[in-house]
């Protein structure tokens, strides 16, 4: 065991993320560094072994997000056209909590967000709308929906889906949308296909970059130039890689 450990140490000897870890000292479920106050030494990190497992009890294994997120989620989940102002207005009343900050701005856990009572979230929503609350506009039909806009405009062209006076959508016509099965599984296979694609894409200028890496390094070899390239771009562009790819993997893999 080494004497000591910094931050992203202490963080893999107790098996948890750089977020559980920065949450669990905010929450006080992790003490301070004890040598010099940024180090925990070995005896401290022996005590606190456990924690790891009760970090995620306490905050689950999934990253906290931000109120843009949140509300995507919350609104594909209640089927209202749920924004940034709704989650705010629910951590202000405390349906929601606060369980850290990023860069400045709460972000909240996932879990939470899937427990509020979905009456609390509508009226929240109601008191934003007001007499609006059952139409949407295409952004909120899409966010309601889990669409890409395009997909959505494409849609309801298709469908010739009814407007109102303002351009607006019917909530009842969006949600119905959103129980067509048929629909819905064309919708995902589409998504799943967007998605490789950029995939794909983002794989094709990582190997060029690193091609152009290999070709640099082939030069040094052979004195076309006086300098060796920076192995830390490559580096950089492996891992990039292998991230990619695993991404790539997991579209391709999901059902």
């Amino acid at each position: 065991m080494p004497a000591h450990y910094g931050t992203h140490q202490f963080a893999r000897y107790l098996g948890i993320a750089r977020w559980q870890m920065r949450v669990g000292r905010e929450h006080g479920v992790l003490p301070d560094p004890d040598l010099d106050g940024e180090r925990w030494s070995s005896g401290l990190a022996e005590q606190c072994r456990d924690h790891g497992e009760r970090l995620t009890a306490a905050f689950g294994e999934d990253p906290p997000v931000g109120s843009t997120r949140a509300a995507a989620r919350l609104a594909a989940r209640v089927r209202l056209d749920v924004d940034r102002r709704d989650i705010e207005v629910l951590a202000a009343r405390g349906d929601l909590n606060v369980i850290s900050s990023f860069r400045g701005h709460p972000v909240y856990l996932l879990r939470d967000l899937d427990a509020l009572d979905p009456e609390a979230v509508r009226e929240v929503v109601a008191a934003r709308k007001g007499p609006l609350l059952d139409s949407v506009d295409a952004g909120g039909a899409a966010t309601i929906l889990d669409w890409p806009r395009k997909t959505f405009d494409r849609i309801a062209e298709e469908l010739r889906l009814p407007r109102d006076r303002l351009g607006r959508f019917g909530l009842r016509d969006v949600q119905a949308l959103a129980d067509d099965e048929e629909l819905t599984r064309r919708i995902i296979a589409e998504k799943r296909d967007l998605a490789l694609a950029r995939s794909r894409r983002a794989e094709a200028r990582i190997e060029e970059a690193a091609r152009a890496w290999l070709a640099r390094c082939g030069a040094y070899l052979d004195c076309g130039v006086d300098h060796p390239p920076d192995t830390a771009v490559l580096r950089r562009a492996l891992r990039a890689l292998r991230n990619v790819r695993a991404d790539a993997d997991a579209i391709f893999l999901d059902p």
